[in-house]
């Protein structure tokens, strides 16, 4: 099972990072003011991420997904990235860059597995 750390980030507030059972981080949050605002954001994610669908902004002509929703997009150097968007728009959570589509879409689907259950954890 995977588990939610929140931490102090390093320019003041706090963010989280969402690591699977094997300690491999697949998520992380944007940064938040407070550590209560940082732990609605987790709440957010538990809440929203197996049912989210995905939005392959990769193919052409792709289909807008109503939020909240997951979103596959290449990035500036040419990596696969997803970010999690919450109803309102928001961004809640980002993943890593990854080399081939099919790394994104896994670690997507370790999200919708790991996050609606895993605890939170606060860590120095």
């Amino acid at each position: 099972m995977g588990k939610f750390e929140v931490k102090a980030a390093n320019n003041g507030g706090f963010v989280f990072n969402l690591k699977a059972g094997n300690g491999e981080v697949i998520g992380v949050s944007e940064a938040y003011t407070t550590e209560d605002n940082c732990k609605a954001g987790i709440e957010s994610v538990k809440k929203i991420a197996a049912g989210a669908p995905v939005e392959d902004q990769t193919v052409e002509g792709f289909e807008t997904e109503k939020n909240p929703k997951f979103e596959v997009y290449k990035d500036k150097a040419g990596e696969f990235r997803f970010r999690l968007k919450a109803a309102n728009g928001q961004i809640v959570m980002t993943g890593e860059g990854y080399k081939a589509k099919a790394g994104c879409m896994n670690g997507i689907e370790s999200i919708k597995k790991n996050a609606p259950e895993s605890p939170v954890v606060k860590v120095d």
